[in-house]
């Protein structure tokens, strides 16, 4: 059967004309790189998450790269972190000449496991670069504890996680508020928040903050801001090493109205979510994601457990074949060409069976703040159908 072109997408953003009359200012202002708006843009979202200081950048792979710098990663040492993430938590730890050593996610979820994390730290061991997959929050309370403990700075790849929350000491606070060292976010279209593309770094402390902005900006001594502002003739200098790594003020404008929009689009998405346990609990073998008690998502993607008498790609196939578009679960970065030599990672003592479970036996399926509750039920059945079918078949 020739696959349809799929009705209900795995993901979509909510943009109107608000964002559209945003960029239209900015267009209109003469001003269109790095400036007033990313600085507004800051503002607001240090505000939101309640931190110390908030740093724009171009995506969450030039966040991590510039946070691992800023607590000094440099040639042959170690950051423990997770395979089962997007290849760009561990590509910006090699940008670094640092070695990522890949641990493996929790038995019931597709975080990393805390339990793992101390027999993998050695004298090497520089960071702890944690995932909140999927916005669903890691268990940052344990993990910033071993950090404390070890002496080892934490960072949150929090690129899924703008509006996700986690309990910490009695009080919800938004993830962005560092328990840990530092914090990094994406705004690609996939994420809840979209600038187009983009990214944020979140600290408490200054310095970081002070280093994130010299260095997004080609090491350059003065802000074009104050350059352009003086009413004296000023020379900037480069004193070190930088990059260009700037956002500009048109995907800032657009994110201070998503920004606006973040606690509907979060309250919508939860939603979503709970309609979705609800249709599919009753599944046998089938597991849906669960929120801790502590933890409250954003859901930016919805991943279920297959069944093992149901195949990931034939059952991908068949929901595309009825024109709901999903994808497979979360990559491997160990499993990839790019990480084909050895030297280049290194695989925790219990290896990764639980992460390369979750890949090929998991998928996503749709959600987006656009989506209507029968597209959830509609989606929910046709999948509710494959799994009684197939084990119906089998038995």
């Amino acid at each position: 059967m020739t696959a349809t072109l799929p009705q209900i997408p795995v993901a979509k953003p909510l943009l109107d004309e608000m964002e559209v009359e945003a960029v239209r200012r900015v267009v209109l202002s003469g001003w269109v790189t790095q400036g007033p708006e990313v600085a507004a843009f800051e503002n607001e979202f240090a505000a939101f998450v309640e931190a110390d200081h908030a740093c724009a950048v171009s995506n969450c792979t030039t966040a991590l790269h510039l946070a691992l710098k800023a607590i000094g990663v440099g040639p042959g040492d170690e950051v423990i972190t997770v395979s089962h993430t997007f290849v760009a938590t561990a590509n910006a730890i090699r940008y670094c000449g640092g070695i990522p050593v890949f641990v493996d996610i929790e038995v019931d979820g597709f975080n990393i496991d805390p339990d793992l994390i101390l027999a993998e730290i050695t004298p090497r061991t520089k960071a702890i670069l944690c995932v909140h997959q999927l916005g669903m929050p890691c268990d940052l309370a344990k993990i910033v504890e071993i950090g404390r403990n070890s002496g080892i700075p934490v960072i949150e790849d929090a690129a899924c996680a703008t509006g996700s929350e986690i309990l910490w000491e009695g009080q919800w606070q938004k993830i962005g508020r560092p328990r840990g060292d530092i914090a990094c976010f994406s705004f690609h279209p996939r994420k809840v928040v979209t600038t187009g593309d983009g990214g944020m770094l979140t600290t408490a402390n200054a310095e970081y903050d002070r280093k994130f902005r010299l260095w997004r900006q080609h090491g350059m001594s003065v802000p074009d801001t104050v350059r352009h502002g003086s009413r004296q003739v000023i020379y900037e200098g480069y004193p070190e090493l930088g990059y260009n790594y700037r956002m500009t003020d048109l995907q800032a404008a657009m994110g201070r109205v998503q920004l606006t929009r973040l606690p509907a689009l979060v309250s919508r998405r939860r939603h979503l979510a709970e309609l979705y346990r609800q249709e599919l609990r009753d599944i046998p073998w089938l597991d849906v994601p669960i929120e801790p008690v502590w933890a409250r998502s954003n859901w930016q993607s919805y991943c279920v457990k297959l069944p093992p008498w149901l195949d990931q790609r034939g059952t991908m196939q068949a929901l595309l074949d009825r024109g709901i578009s999903t994808r497979r679960g979360i990559m491997n970065i160990h499993r990839e060409g790019a990480y084909a030599d050895k030297a280049s990672h290194r695989v925790a003592v219990g290896q990764l069976h639980r992460s390369e479970a979750a890949q090929e036996g998991a998928i996503i399926l749709p959600l987006f703040a656009q989506m209507t509750d029968d597209e959830v039920l509609f989606v929910a059945e046709a999948l509710r159908d494959m799994c009684v079918d197939r084990q119906a078949a089998i038995a």
